[in-house]
């Protein structure tokens, strides 16, 4: 049945608390399929309870995932175009969904979060409707990538200026790194501690 999407995400999808859910950035939530098993694996008494759909995501396509989706990456979907904007951030709700402990912290360590778009072009969509890729403006920053370098002890300030700068990427995400660079510039200008007293 075909259903409206808006800016805001889908007509009658609804988000239980909307400061961290929802909005133009978070209009639609894509989690890959294939990811089900390897939560099915690591949470046996889940498995029955793992199925397209249940970690949240409204969008599962056979065939991508975090190493071959690019941020800025747009797509026709159905009548519309979409834009990958961030990566997703896992929350306990997902452990309290499913009963168990650790599941969200697994899924935020191994980097299968799933990603988020910003819709582009409204339009209306359906099950089976076409999802083509139509732009690609920065391919060497693919979600991964990208958490990859988030997750690093101390990643270089300038490494997360150009990943800030990256088109396409939610603004809250370009702030993130910023933030993040500033702070780790801040901590390598701090001269280090003398051991030794100054000479009378």
């Amino acid at each position: 049945m075909p259903a409206w999407l808006g800016i805001e995400g889908l007509s009658g999808d609804a988000q239980a608390d909307r400061r961290v859910h929802g909005g133009p950035d978070k209009a639609l939530h894509q989690y890959p399929v294939a990811h089900y098993a390897r939560l099915a694996a690591a949470f046996p008494a889940t498995r029955d309870l793992l199925v397209p759909g249940s970690i949240g995501e409204n969008l599962s396509v056979p065939g991508w995932d975090e190493t071959n989706i690019c941020i800025g990456d747009t797509f026709r979907l159905g009548d519309t175009v979409i834009q990958v904007s961030q990566p997703r951030n896992p929350c306990w709700k997902i452990d309290h969904r499913y009963g168990v402990k650790g599941m969200a912290k697994l899924i935020d360590e191994e980097g299968i979060t799933g990603w988020y778009f910003r819709v582009i072009e409204e339009g209306s969509v359906e099950p089976g409707c076409s999802f083509e890729l139509i732009d690609r403006m920065t391919p060497e920053v693919t979600v991964q990538a990208l958490l990859v370098i988030w997750y690093e002890h101390r990643p270089e300030p300038e490494q997360l200026e150009r990943l800030a700068a990256t088109p396409g990427l939610a603004e809250n995400w370009g702030r993130k790194l910023l933030d993040r660079s500033l702070r780790l510039k801040l901590l390598t200008d701090v001269p280090p501690i003398n051991e030794t007293p100054p000479a009378n």
